[in-house]
């Protein structure tokens, strides 16, 4: 665990596309990291840059994007850095590895609410799911057309809903949608996932059609688990007995 004090900040430059043991070189050196007890690690992609080999590097160009440079630090003990320095130094074979002398101030860690006590007890029975299909780009008033979804299901107090964007699909036009590295916003596949009552979600789908002129919503059957932590009961005051 980090101490105030004298420490060590190492800084890592690599490439986006460096592969090592047939992986990501980034996702690696994270790994071994976190494996290793540092304290915490983070990785930023540039957006633009250049190194040894003096070519720019840039997201506004999709063939020189895949290149960008990544930058991974962290701060440790001199103790820990040197422990972990032969390891980084055989994995980082294309790149540069910076070390500096550093000092922490302040260490705060914000403790997570710890959960209600008592046991669990399981809500189960039957519901409905509603799966939405549309595209990242379509609009509704102005707004991505998933987020005005949203609003106007948490507006219907629907119990939940959850949105998820695709990486690669592809739909009735027969149009493949792809993810890039590119900045700006392809029409990637985005689908809605809402769970709650059958007479709910039938109320919910003459809005939603409404909102929506290309894509597709289908209905399934499920078995609903909820686990619900209970709370322990209050004690009694001396008042009340």
């Amino acid at each position: 665990m980090l101490q105030k004090g004298a420490a060590k900040k190492v800084t890592i430059f690599i490439n986006e596309d460096t592969q090592h043991h047939l992986g990501s070189l980034c996702d690696c050196i994270l790994s071994f990291l976190l494996h290793k007890g540092v304290s915490g690690a983070t990785a930023t992609r540039a957006m633009a840059g250049f190194g040894a080999h003096h070519v720019m590097h840039t997201t506004k160009i999709e063939v020189l994007s895949e290149h960008l440079p990544i930058r991974i630090e962290f701060i440790e003990s001199a103790e820990k850095v040197d422990e972990l320095m032969p390891a980084l130094y055989d994995m980082v074979n294309d790149g540069v590895i910076e070390v500096q002398d550093t000092e922490i101030v302040k260490i705060a860690n914000k403790q997570r609410p710890a959960p209600p006590a008592g046991p669990h007890a399981e809500l189960r029975g039957r519901a409905r799911l509603m799966r939405i299909y549309l595209g990242e780009s379509d609009r509704w008033q102005g707004e991505p057309l998933y987020e005005a979804i949203v609003k106007r299901l948490r507006l219907m107090e629907i119990a939940g809903a959850t949105v998820y964007r695709g990486i690669l699909g592809y739909g009735a036009k027969g149009h493949t949608h792809k993810g890039g590295r590119m900045p700006f916003s392809r029409d990637l596949p985005v689908m809605i996932s809402v769970v709650d009552a059958e007479a709910k979600l039938a109320k919910a789908l003459n809005e939603i059609e409404a909102m929506m002129q290309d894509g597709l919503i289908v209905f399934s059957d499920v078995d609903v688990i909820r686990l619900v932590h209970s709370r322990p009961e209050p004690e009694s005051s001396d008042a009340n007995r």
